[in-house]
């Protein structure tokens, strides 16, 4: 009995890579019923994080682990975007002087886990809801420790740092960071920004890369990009931008008609 008990927390703890949530529902449908979870945790195999979550006994586990049990044990999407995803592709490097922020992106009407929000990774969560794009579109995998992590691919992260900006997000630091974005596949710019619904986030996508002068513009179909109509004003007092109908931060318009 101690035999086959120890075989199948052996082979649960081999089933997963290590600094990982393992999400009780998952659990639950992998055959580790309610009370052999108990049991685990009474043994100190597993420990609970909050309602729904636990970890090994003894494992560092950090936001990214979290993130993988969401993203591998259930069916979520939710992902590190914005600058968060830049940076974990390398596109971006800056530093918080405070406690690390991270950026995370899920569809609309999906909601972080309370175990997720309430526990402490030593990070400050920043977490947005939205249907600007479609959840499955412009997404990449990345090697994270010992697993791997779903992310926003360069693109996507730019239009998500788009989306929160001008608020929650520096737009001249967006165009520092179009600027780094010099080899981005047309073929998946154009697509995102086709399914994107945010006229703020494709003009604004599409007057930072001509800025930058980017060569892969050249092969976006503009015509196939639904602009919207009439003026939108980004920032008040700021420059107007005719060619994209925008009004932008002055050190933006600079040197632009």
């Amino acid at each position: 009995m101690n035999t086959r008990k120890g075989s199948k927390i052996n082979q649960l703890l081999q089933s997963q890579p290590k600094g990982v949530v393992f999400l009780a529902s998952w659990l639950s449908k992998n055959g580790y019923s309610a009370d052999l979870q108990k049991r685990y945790r009474k043994s100190n195999w597993l420990q609970s994080i909050g309602t729904g979550a636990m970890i090994r006994t003894g494992d560092e586990v950090d936001y990214q682990g979290a993130l993988y049990a969401l993203q591998k044990q259930d069916t979520s999407y939710i992902h590190p975007g914005g600058k968060t995803a830049l940076s974990l592709l390398g596109k971006s490097h800056y530093l918080e002087l405070s406690k690390k922020k991270v950026i995370l992106f899920g569809g609309k009407g999906e909601s972080l886990p309370a175990w997720f929000q309430n526990h402490d990774w030593n990070v400050e969560l920043n977490y947005y809801q939205s249907g600007f794009l479609p959840k499955e579109f412009g997404l990449t995998q990345i090697e994270s420790k010992s697993f791997t992590l779903q992310v926003s691919n360069a693109a996507r992260a730019l239009m998500e740092c788009l989306y929160l900006a001008p608020k929650y997000q520096d737009l001249y630091e967006c165009y520092e960071f179009m600027e780094g974005l010099n080899n981005l596949r047309p073929k998946e710019v154009q697509k995102l920004l086709e399914v994107c619904t945010s006229v703020k986030v494709k003009r604004l996508f599409l007057f930072l890369a001509d800025k930058a002068k980017h060569s892969w513009l050249n092969h976006i179909d503009i015509d196939k990009i639904d602009l919207g109509e009439g003026k939108r004003s980004i920032v008040k007092g700021g420059v107007y931008i005719p060619k994209y109908q925008i009004t932008v931060n002055k050190d933006l318009g600079l040197n632009d008609e």
